[in-house]
């Protein structure tokens, strides 16, 4: 079915939720995960006049290192392959969801694997969605996790009782 599944991380209980499913989906049909870490650099360009924004960089690289050493032990105890990446956004206008699709293409994923926090009204209006602009633009198959009411994919599966026949 899948061969190359992409799943972006950050760190949050949204996207673990979001690596949970996509090392199912990878162990169940063989497919090789690639979890992706992205640094929004652009974000950086807003910081005061002077500003040294190196320490800020390496931080957010530090601290994808650290979201990848975790998917990393997560995929050797699921027994699942891949490798995993951090990207960098470009500064020329470029946004999360571009720097996603990127990788995408580039790792030729077939699906794509991400946490959305399934905002409403004024505060998604404001934050915005990664998750939708990545959606609006994916050029292959998009399962999105929700972070409302969601148990972890593991723990979500249950076996069926077995049906009882009438005496």
């Amino acid at each position: 079915m899948y061969q190359h599944i992409l799943v972006a991380v950050d760190g949050s209980e949204t996207s673990a939720r979001a690596l949970d499913a996509a090392l199912q989906l990878a162990r169940d049909t063989s497919a090789k995960l690639q979890p992706l870490f992205v640094v929004d650099v652009p974000m950086l360009v807003y910081a005061t006049p002077g500003t040294d924004l190196t320490h800020a960089r390496n931080a957010l690289l530090e601290q994808g290192e650290n979201v990848i050493a975790d998917a990393v032990a997560s995929m050797k105890r699921a027994g699942v392959q891949g490798t995993p990446r951090i990207a960098e956004t470009e500064l020329a206008g470029d946004d999360i969801a571009h720097c996603i699709l990127r990788a995408a293409s580039e790792f030729k994923a077939d699906l794509v694997v991400m946490g959305t926090h399934g905002r409403r009204g004024v505060q998604r209006l404001v934050l915005g969605s990664v998750a939708e602009r990545f959606l609006r633009i994916a050029q292959c198959a998009v399962l999105m996790i929700s972070a409302h009411n969601a148990k972890p994919v593991a723990s979500s599966v249950q076996a069926a009782e077995p049906i009882k026949e009438p005496s």
